[in-house]
């Protein structure tokens, strides 16, 4: 087991050995506050693009929903006939940065930007520097909203929304900042942006859920799903426990899992077996997997992130005051 899996682990079971990590944890803090007030202060540049900005992201590392939440909030703004488009950093990404992610291959632009383009034909563009991004799309497409895949910590652009989305069954673990904890700022950050729960069971009138669709082959056949049969689990993905839950409730028992580190650049050794088992995966690391030999048959779990009405109410209100 790497280290990136011994410290999700550790995050997951609030192991008392985290405590180790205290006095880096100060050390990210202190950095991360003079950070923020260089931008706050004037010291550094803040771009302002010429049309508003959505920023959609998390205060914890590890998967919390945002990509399925994103595609949510685009589909329904395509639907009501707002032209978004949509930036990213690129995680992943070999580049050359900016680049609009249309027709690029998911080893240039990432897996998460391949994915939302997959799904929902939006402009997008993608590269650290969020002001090129910005501006390469506008120099293609004539857009009413920019949307931010993350980029919450990112205080070099200027932003007129903030949704944050909180895995609530997850939690804040120990609520510690990096890496005693999985916080990459203070839970005050909740306090002064539109918080979305996730979880099927929140009581709170912003909250969403992840509906599971029906299992499909990666590539075309005739095959029917058994959920009774083995499977070789592939997941490569912030906080994979949610993915085996979800495994769970559509009747997979009998599962042999493989993990790799978010983002992770498959090869075709990482999904060849000593077996003919079926594979089952995410529909993020199907985008990289799709192009790769493989002698198993590979199935794909399908999300949709299902919105409280309120969540789009709350949209409407906030939009009203920069779009005519």
């Amino acid at each position: 087991m790497d280290l990136a899996h011994i410290i999700q682990n550790a995050w997951n079971s609030q192991a008392k050995w985290l405590k180790l990590l205290r006095p880096l944890s100060f050390l990210y803090g202190v950095a991360f506050n003079y950070k923020k007030q260089q931008y706050l202060s004037g010291k550094k540049p803040i771009y302002t693009a010429p049309i508003p900005v959505m920023v959609v992201g998390n205060i914890t590392i590890g998967g919390s929903g945002k990509t399925p939440l994103l595609i949510a909030l685009v589909k329904y703004l395509q639907m009501h006939k707002i032209k978004v488009g949509v930036i990213s950093r690129g995680y992943g990404g070999k580049g050359p940065f900016p680049t609009l992610v249309a027709g690029k291959t998911v080893l240039q632009v990432g897996d998460e930007p391949a994915l939302i383009v997959q799904k929902t034909q939006v402009p997008m563009a993608v590269g650290a520097n969020r002001q090129e991004a910005i501006e390469l799309l506008l120099n293609h497409y004539q857009l009413d909203l920019i949307l931010s895949d993350d980029g919450l910590q990112h205080w070099a652009l200027a932003r007129q929304i903030e949704w944050i989305v909180l895995d609530t069954q997850r939690g804040l673990g120990n609520q510690r900042l990096l890496p005693e904890g999985f916080l990459r700022e203070p839970i005050s950050k909740l306090k002064n942006s539109t918080v979305i729960e996730h979880n099927p069971k929140s009581t709170a009138s912003l909250n969403m859920h992840l509906a599971l669709g029906q299992p499909y082959l990666l590539h075309q056949g005739t095959d029917k799903f058994n959920p009774l049969e083995y499977f070789h689990v592939v997941v490569g993905i912030g906080y994979p426990e949610r993915f085996y839950k979800s495994l769970n409730i559509l009747g997979l028992k009998n599962l042999i899992k493989h993990e790799f580190e978010d983002h992770h650049t498959y090869t075709s050794q990482d999904i060849s077996f000593n077996d003919d088992l079926p594979i089952i995966t995410t529909e993020k690391d199907a985008v990289k997997l799709k192009d790769l030999h493989c002698k198993h048959k590979v199935w794909v779990l399908p999300v949709d992130a299902i919105l409280s009405d309120a969540c789009y109410t709350h949209l409407q209100q906030q939009l009203s005051r920069f779009l005519v």
